[in-house]
């Protein structure tokens, strides 16, 4: 075992990268969470998101253009579950889990062809001399235009939904869909466009492992992240600031874990890679024995003629 080859700039930096992907899946499902749908199908989003991004990039040759893509496919998905729970009024439980099995299952037969495959490389944003200062430039100023996007992403939802007049209709028909109903707002439409806006931030996610963390298309890649990101929001108490948190703690025991691999640590390697969820999944338990600030209507149907 030797811990002296683990270098403390390169692990820290790597928070970044490996929370990167639970940062869009989980802002996202905070959306949709908050306008009252339960969407457990963000694991199949995620991972249809990784193949069209993936599937794309090596195409045309361009990353962004492959995020774009990975945006595109889990909106697209996301329809599918908005169509069973919001027109057809299933169960969003069932069909949240329904959803997840197909993106598996979809993904894999999509990505045959791309196995062994190497994607176009996203180059690093460009923050000139800034990025030669000592420790914070290796840190924070090192990382690609994703990384930088899911942060913004983070305080604009926080924004939007704290100051705006769109945030106060997302959590009134979150809070109450009859109420809101009654007040003339359309409760399905609206929760349609954010169950799209949760399905896009969850392909962006999976594109991320696919084309930047893990560069490579590997059947079921995204091994649970989406499940981390559904805990995640609800351990926070639907606060995006707590997400974000949450996420760097889950990014900073994958580092973790995989540094001591490589350091050698007399540790089944099982026992490892399965410590970030449990760890990040106790942590979060003890963070949120606040009061719960769940949604009003979570997880409720929504009946217009009511």
């Amino acid at each position: 075992m030797d811990l002296s080859a683990i270098n403390p700039i390169l692990f820290i930096a790597g928070f970044f990268v490996a929370a990167t992907p639970l940062i869009f899946a989980a802002i996202g499902e905070l959306v949709v969470e908050k306008t009252g749908v339960l969407n457990l199908g963000v694991e199949g989003m995620m991972i249809m998101g990784a193949i069209c991004g993936f599937a794309t990039a090596v195409e045309t040759g361009s990353p962004l253009l492959g995020f774009a893509a990975a945006a595109v496919g889990g909106a697209v998905l996301s329809l599918l579950f908005a169509f069973l729970t919001q027109v057809m009024l299933a169960n969003q439980v069932a069909s949240g889990l329904a959803l997840t099995l197909f993106g598996l299952g979809f993904s894999a037969l999509l990505g045959q062809s791309y196995v062994g495959v190497k994607p176009p490389r996203l180059a690093d944003v460009n923050f000139g001399p800034l990025a030669e200062i000592p420790v914070i430039g290796p840190i924070a100023l090192s990382h690609d235009t994703i990384v930088y996007l899911g942060l913004a992403l983070v305080v604009a939802v926080w924004a939007v939904l704290k100051f705006s007049r769109i945030g106060l209709v997302l959590r009134a028909v979150g809070e109450n869909h009859d109420a809101a109903h009654a007040l003339g707002y359309k409760v399905v439409r609206i929760r349609t466009m954010a169950i799209m806006f949760g399905g896009a931030c969850a392909g962006v996610g999976g594109a991320y492992i696919s084309l930047i963390r893990v560069p490579q298309w590997t059947e079921g890649m995204t091994a649970g992240v989406g499940w981390i990101a559904l805990a995640l929001v609800v351990f926070a108490s639907w606060k995006p600031f707590r997400v974000l948190l949450g996420a760097y703690l889950f990014g900073g025991l994958v580092q973790l874990q995989l540094n001591l691999q490589g350091a050698g640590v007399a540790i089944p390697v099982e026992y490892l890679a399965m410590s970030p969820y449990v760890i990040t999944i106790v942590v979060l338990v003890f963070l949120s024995r606040s009061k719960s600030a769940a949604p009003g209507s979570l997880g409720r149907i929504f009946h217009a003629s009511s």
